[in-house]
């Protein structure tokens, strides 16, 4: 892939629009793409320009007109065979090329392993910077460039980043930063083929064989948590941890010191350095709230804080707060579950007397 000269005395007002590159997978659309129209959307109208979306594939056409569903202005898409298998440089070349002709003013990728994969590639294509794993997203009133925040130094300060010489304007964005926007009936947006050139597509990686892998519900997909901290103080108290994670049908996940002491997978790490989940409940045990660990789970519908200090900064974000030692409220807690359920069971069977 030949690398455009950064810096190159660009005229930026010969870009316009904001642009979503979407990711399909097997045929179906990654819901990250929905979480960054709905963004996209914001940025636009705030810009008074057109929301337009690229996705790359082959015969996927029935999802690709779904998009139109979340007041997309424009659909770009790239249908061709040997885009059936994703090939980082089949798909981070026809992408960016696309974006050479048609000139956006600002681009977002979901910061997923296929983003993450071809973001660079594509920026570096085009001549731009990259700003990657994006928290926030705004317009700057001032100017309307692009201001993105982002953590730095393992999310111990958030960094304030525009481009103000080159464009487009690329960031990168975490999955379940931003809500899904809601699905409209009604469509006015279109759809463009677009054609590119074989020899853009070939790739040096020849796919022999795609198999699936076990699906496993990722912490970003579960509907309840429960987070342990550096409250507990010998690994075998997770044991009750995963008890109450049982009663409530819940995943477990951990603040910084539980990852690090190897009681917990660090894929289940929750803050800035870790993963940003939007449960519809959240329980934290003996969590202090640091702003590192508050930015990754305050979009959870519910939040239930269980700390002894009754001034921790997580019971500022925090719906109900019980203020306690955790050995202490979680047996409680799992005790009061358990007699629910057994009081539900008892007037499930008389009722079906």
């Amino acid at each position: 892939m030949m690398r455009a000269k950064v810096n190159q005395g660009i005229n930026l007002n010969d870009y316009n629009g904001v642009w979503v590159i979407g990711e399909q997978r097997e045929g179906k659309i990654n819901p990250v793409t929905i979480e960054l129209i709905g963004e996209g959307r914001k940025l636009a109208d705030q810009l008074g320009k057109e929301l337009a979306v690229v996705i790359a594939g082959y015969e996927v056409e029935k999802e690709v007109k779904e998009l139109l569903h979340y007041s997309v202005d424009k659909v770009y898409y790239i249908n061709d065979p040997l885009l059936k298998d994703f090939t980082t440089d089949g798909y981070a070349i026809s992408i960016a090329n696309l974006i050479e002709r048609k000139k956006p003013e600002v681009v977002l990728v979901g910061a997923t392993s296929i983003g993450r994969d071809i973001a660079p590639r594509i920026a570096g294509k085009v001549g731009t910077g990259l700003t990657a794993d994006c928290t926030k997203l705004e317009i700057d009133s001032t100017d309307n460039k692009l201001l993105q925040t982002r953590p730095a130094f393992g999310g111990n300060i958030m960094a304030h980043i525009n481009t103000p010489n080159n464009r487009p304007q690329f960031a990168t964005v975490r999955y379940k930063i931003f809500s899904a926007p809601e699905k409209i009936e009604n469509t006015t947006g279109k759809i463009t083929l677009c054609k590119v050139e074989k020899k853009e597509l070939k790739s040096k990686i020849k796919v022999l064989s795609v198999k699936e892998k076990n699906k496993e519900v990722g912490l970003e997909e579960a509907e309840v948590i429960v987070v342990a901290s550096r409250a507990i103080k010998k690994q075998e108290d997770m044991e009750m941890i995963y008890k109450l994670a049982d009663k409530l049908n819940a995943q477990v996940a951990g603040t910084r010191p539980v990852i690090e002491a190897g009681w917990i997978d660090a894929k289940k790490q929750i803050g800035l350095s870790g993963r940003t989940v939007k449960p519809k409940l959240i329980i934290t045990c003996g969590v202090s709230g640091a702003v590192q660990f508050v930015a990754g789970m305050q979009g959870a519908d519910y939040i239930v804080a269980i700390n002894k200090d009754d001034k921790a900064p997580i019971l500022d974000v925090a719906h109900l707060a019980l203020i306690g030692d955790i050995y202490d409220i979680i047996p409680k807690l799992i005790e009061k579950i358990e007699n629910n359920k057994d009081n539900n069971q008892k007037y499930m069977a008389s009722a079906a007397k």
